[in-house]
Formats: C-alpha cells, sequence, structure tokens
C-alpha cells in the first residue's frame, strides 16, 4: 500500500484529514501530515520531509500531496522525488485525497493518475434544481 502525506499549512492538512475520516469513518493508515513553517529554512523542511517519508514508507512508495505547485515547499519536496517511488501531486482536495485513499493498492503511475483526475473531476459546477415559477 502506498503510503500519503500531505504537505500542506498545518490548518489545511488536519482539516482534510478531520474531513477524510469523517467520509470514510476512520483515520487511514499511512497517512501523515507534514506542516509547513514558513519560518523553516528550505534545507530544514527537505531534513524534516526526508525523514517523514522514512517513517512512513514500508516499501510501496510515498505519494506526496501538496497544495501549490511552485511553492518553497513543494520545490523542496522535489528535491526527494524518486519516479515510481516517491511521487508529489499539487493542488489538492478533499476528492483528490478520497479517490487517492481509495485506491492506494494500485501502481504508482495508476496512483498519479487516480490523483489527477479526482482532482479535477472534483470541481463541479453545480446547476440549481429550484424552479423557478412565472408570475411570482
Amino acid at each position: 500500500m502506498i503510503s500519503i502525506i500531505l504537505l500542506t499549512q498545518e490548518e489545511m492538512g488536519r482539516g482534510l484529514l478531520n474531513a477524510v475520516e469523517h467520509v470514510l469513518g476512520n483515520r487511514p493508515e499511512r497517512l501523515d501530515i507534514q506542516p509547513i513553517d514558513y519560518h523553516q529554512s528550505q534545507e530544514a523542511l527537505v531534513q524534516a520531509l526526508s525523514e517523514r517519508i522514512r517513517t512512513i514508507d514500508q516499501g510501496d512508495g510515498v505519494l506526496v500531496l501538496a497544495d501549490i505547485y511552485g511553492s518553497s515547499h513543494t520545490n523542496a519536496a522535489c528535491q526527494l522525488l524518486e519516479p515510481g517511488r516517491i511521487e508529489l501531486v499539487s493542488g489538492i482536495n478533499l476528492p483528490m485525497l478520497v479517490r487517492v485513499l481509495n485506491y492506494r493498492n494500485l501502481s504508482m503511475d495508476a496512483l498519479l493518475r487516480k490523483a489527477q483526475s479526482g482532482g479535477k473531476e472534483g470541481i463541479v459546477r453545480a446547476i440549481s434544481t429550484a424552479r423557478v415559477t412565472e408570475g411570482k
């Protein structure tokens, strides 16, 4: 099973974790948060994330889900990427996270596709179901 790290502001990561616990009914195993400390150097973040990856990985790889690509913390994470073993997808949202958690027994490549599709397909423009009555 592929392990997952949420690389976000601490409040955002905890919010996503709480939401996924509510949706799935429990806290999924091998899911952790690497909170961002904006006062931490990039080198210190690389070290902290590297340690978190070593701690959570049980041999199947680690998928890091982050908020914004190109930020200091995702740039730090990019220094640790190993194709097929340690991967990063940014733009995390709840539909992406739920989909990833439901499919993390797939290969890393398949899971990366699920993450991207879950993120994109989870963004939906709602259509009003209210009935409009003429004359009122």
